[in-house]
């Protein structure tokens, strides 16, 4: 059957953004970005190295680096308050004079015995590109992985979608697997791709077996390659904001590579309230749709956000590292209108920023007519002050955590910093060398090996290990690359 696959190359498409700059102080003294739980970024790094080739700088964002990795913060004690904030500051170990600021997050995670009931439409592209065995054929075994964390409660459709879409699968309990199990078997690949009218059948009939009390999900798959039907960005973008509004939600798995379409993908989980994951691997399959199936299908808040304010008595400049697509304006903290992240049962989340305290090495100097720089500053026991804004999966009113960044928090050296801090640090690292970030100075790769060796811990599921052996291949596959020069 794929004695003849599909064969694309060179047709990937991912968006190009500026790196996040240092910011002074007195001149913006407030950083408002929306949470990301995404993880593609990281599974297509991967796969672009264990063919021995350099990922584009593109397609790296370091937030989705960072958090593919679980961290062992403190746990929230009910979903009401479903949110702790960890917080480490230590020297940056690849600029002296400057130092990290970490925020960990951790979402409650929620019982499987009482999680709500699902409502679940896979949206499998059959097109002809998907005639390949790392895209369809992953595709079937990664979505009867899923098939297996579901029971009686819930309910499975399939919509498929090449040149024309149509119902592979009515609304089914889960409890006839055998009967799901025999439509994804079967299922070949061929034709155009007429993704949006796909869309559209898997959002009616998701809204034609809406449950209020549970959670009502599409599921994409796909290579991303929407040649046919609604291809305009903006137009499917309105499309899947105005859905997620009545209460359906979109997630995306990504497969393959040569005509994969990241840009479209992100834009449609962004906007749909769901995770945008990229599948290489029945392991990343496994990762994903089994071990982290609560975090990935069912949020515990919504419209996340995370609002810090520097305090120009301790910190001269700062800049976020990564997230640049999830930059928001200082107003939208506090406009619920405004869309945010969500965040699954039991997801943890890290954003890291890099600060240059007061007396420190500059990168640029004040103005001299700046707003701000003659006047009084608070103490400077306090460097910032996070807030942390969020919606509970059914209220149209978002709640209030505040958390001080004091002295407290404060590591003498990055040896003495929490592992998991220091170990998110290293992944930061990684991900800006492969990016050619601007900031991280004499930084190499085994100056990363180094750091995240030292930070492995316990490593359940051999995910660090498995970092570890990605930088040695990103070592080499540079190697390869300036000898081909």
């Amino acid at each position: 059957m794929w004695n003849v696959p599909y064969k694309d190359v060179g047709r990937d498409k991912f968006t190009t953004v500026a790196e996040n700059a240092f910011q002074i102080v007195h001149e913006a003294p407030v950083s408002t970005f929306s949470i990301d739980v995404d993880t593609a970024s990281y599974s297509w790094v991967r796969s672009a190295l264990n063919e021995n080739v350099l990922p584009q700088p593109a397609s790296v964002r370091t937030e989705e680096m960072i958090n593919y990795f679980p961290y062992d913060y403190a746990r929230p004690r009910s979903a009401e308050a479903p949110f702790t904030t960890n917080l480490a500051v230590f020297p940056s170990p690849w600029a002296a004079g400057r130092k990290i600021v970490q925020i960990g997050i951790r979402g409650f995670a929620v019982q499987r015995s009482t999680r709500p009931p699902a409502n679940l439409v896979f949206l499998i592209d059959t097109s002809g590109s998907m005639n390949a065995p790392n895209k369809l054929p992953l595709v079937q075994r990664s979505l009867n992985l899923l098939l297996e964390q579901l029971d009686e409660r819930d309910t499975v459709s399939i919509v498929t979608y090449a040149g024309s879409a149509g119902t592979a699968l009515e609304p089914t309990s889960a409890r006839q697997k055998d009967k799901i199990r025999a439509v994804i078997d079967r299922l070949g690949a061929g034709g155009s791709t007429a993704g949006a009218e796909g869309i559209r059948q898997a959002y009616a009939l998701a809204k034609a077996n809406f449950d209020a009390k549970g959670i009502n999900r599409v599921l994409l798959a796909t290579d991303g390659d929407f040649n046919v039907g609604i291809t305009d960005q903006n137009e499917l973008k309105g499309y899947i904001e105005r859905e997620r509004d009545k209460g359906v939600f979109l997630s995306v798995l990504g497969f393959g590579s040569g005509n994969y379409n990241d840009a479209l993908m992100q834009t449609l989980a962004q906007n749909g309230n769901g995770v945008a994951a990229y599948i290489d691997t029945i392991n990343e399959a496994r990762k994903t749709l089994v071990e982290e199936a609560s975090s990935t299908l069912f949020p515990i808040a919504k419209d996340v956000k995370i609002q810090v304010e520097f305090n120009p008595a301790a910190v001269a400049e700062y800049r976020l590292i990564g997230y640049e697509t999830r930059a928001l304006n200082r107003d939208d903290f506090d406009n619920d209108k405004v869309d945010a992240g969500d965040v699954g049962s039991g997801q943890t989340v890290t954003a890291l920023y890099e600060v240059v305290p007061v007396g420190g090495p500059r990168t640029m100097g004040d103005l001299r007519y700046a707003a701000g720089t003659g006047a009084k500053a608070g103490s400077a026991g306090e460097l910032g002050f996070v807030k942390l804004r969020y919606k509970l999966p059914r209220s149209a009113t978002s709640r209030l955590i505040s958390t001080p960044i004091d002295r407290r928090a404060e590591f003498a050296s990055f040896a003495q910093a929490p592992r998991d801090a220091r170990f998110a640090t290293a992944v930061a690292g990684f991900a800006e060398l492969l990016r050619n970030g601007r900031y991280s100075g004499k930084l190499t790769y085994g100056d990363v090996l180094q750091m995240a060796e030292a930070a492995r811990g316990p490593d359940e599921f051999g995910y660090r290990s498995e970092f570890i052996q990605l930088v040695r291949a990103a070592q080499s596959a540079r190697t390869m690359a300036q000898l081909d020069r």
